[in-house]
């Protein structure tokens, strides 16, 4: 008599454990509470490329080596891909990348390239978008699907191959398809402040970015640490290359100049003041030229999925490639830049939910993981129309953005 119970033992065990895999899947597929009331509908992740090379060095400085073996791709952050316009036509020319292969440092790779740590940072991230979108909320399918995810990248090696690679974290080399990346021209670009593009923004730029450089502590700072390195007076050197060099390095494990290690964390803060000093967050203009049309594009997904109205329909998640200086002022327009340089593969997040009895749009940011309190929202989960009123003093659709760039600096359309 025992084998029957035996055997009925196993399956009602069987019964129980795919009964209690179903309630978690459901459990988790409500945003991991039996009774959240909130849908994912929409998610949208901007974040910075990973580790890379140097854009100069530090002058006067023992050079580290920078040799090929740093920028091996590993193979499993590779995805088959095409890079494309914005209508899916060539890749556009990109100047500012013909600007790099122009300049080597010592050991022969380029400047501003994806290293092979870049590449597995960026991979890792895909892998943290997986649990939170495939595994633990069952959201997006488990292989790519080009009408289910859109994305974009600046027109620059190193944040396209960071695209790649997310992409290759986030389905594991899955696709039912090519992968397109798209891209713009240099002189259209919204990932990131253009300077090249927007005369008014480099006009009113240019020279918040002298003006720091004089500021008497800036100044005592950069010669107390020019003379303890011991950069020449002739040489151009300020907070910006002398941090951009010393993390490269530190990340890649490369030796930095021993008399750096004491100037460390004043490098990092003088470097902090000076974006804040030029991106000038308590002024909206310089935001609005800044990431106004990117904070516009954004807010646009999110009303054409409510609506309905987007060309895509089934389409779940935008990712954007960019860059720390596209990063720094969206957390300054949010309200939640935290004085602290957004390292290598950092993203921004947001989510899209709906109420599921009153159908009624929030929207959930997240900074590198960590879910945020915007400044002027009711919750984490922010009514879409608090959300919208914290953006609309930066966001600029793009007539209105291309309008005041071609202007000679009347801002009072802003």
């Amino acid at each position: 008599m025992r084998k029957p119970w035996t055997k009925t033992g196993i399956f009602v065990s069987a019964s129980i454990a795919c009964g209690w895999a179903l309630w978690w899947r459901q459990w988790k597929a409500n945003g991991g509470s039996k009774s959240s009331p909130y849908q994912l509908k929409l998610v949208q992740v901007l974040f910075r490329h990973g580790a890379r090379t140097p854009l100069k060095s530090i002058p006067d400085v023992l050079e580290a080596q920078w040799v090929p073996t740093l920028l091996e791709p590993p193979g499993h952050t590779q995805i088959n891909h095409v890079v494309t316009d914005l209508d899916g036509g060539p890749r556009p020319p990109s100047p500012l990348e013909d600007s790099y292969r122009e300049k080597k440092l010592s050991g022969g790779v380029f400047v501003g390239q994806l290293t092979t740590l870049g590449m597995q940072q960026l991979y890792e991230l895909g892998e943290r978008l997986r649990r939170r979108y495939v595994q633990e909320v069952p959201f997006l399918n488990s292989t790519f699907c080009s009408n289910e995810v859109y994305v974009r990248s600046t027109n620059i090696i190193r944040t396209i191959e960071s695209a790649q690679c997310l992409v290759a974290g986030l389905f594991q080399q899955k696709q039912k398809e090519i992968v397109p990346i798209l891209t713009t021209d240099a002189e259209s670009e919204i990932l990131y402040p253009n300077y090249h593009g927007c005369r008014l923004l480099r006009m009113l730029s240019n020279p918040r970015f002298k003006e720091v450089s004089l500021l008497p502590d800036m100044v005592a700072d950069l010669k107390s640490i020019r003379s303890e390195l011991g950069i020449s007076a002739k040489s151009d050197v300020d907070f910006l290359l002398i941090r951009d060099d010393m993390v490269a390095r530190e990340t890649h494990g490369l030796p930095c100049p021993p008399a750096l290690a004491a100037w460390r964390n004043r490098v990092e803060q003088r470097a902090v003041d000076t974006m804040v000093y030029c991106y000038q967050p308590s002024k909206r203009e310089n935001l609005q030229l800044c990431v106004g049309p990117l904070l516009h594009m954004l807010l646009v997904n999110i009303d054409e999925k409510l609506q309905g109205t987007s060309s895509e329909p089934n389409r779940k998640l935008f990712l954007y490639s960019a860059h720390d200086t596209t990063l720094i002022p969206c957390l300054m327009a949010l309200g939640i830049f935290d004085m602290k340089w957004p390292p290598y593969a950092s993203d921004i997040t947001l989510e899209l939910h709906e109420h599921k009895r009153t159908k009624e749009p929030f929207v959930k940011v997240s900074y590198m993981g960590q879910d945020q309190l915007i400044p002027g929202c009711s919750g984490l989960y922010c009514p879409l129309q608090e959300f919208q009123n914290v953006l609309s003093a930066y966001s600029l659709n793009v007539d209105l953005y291309q309008s005041l760039c071609n202007s000679t600096g009347d801002s009072s359309k802003l």
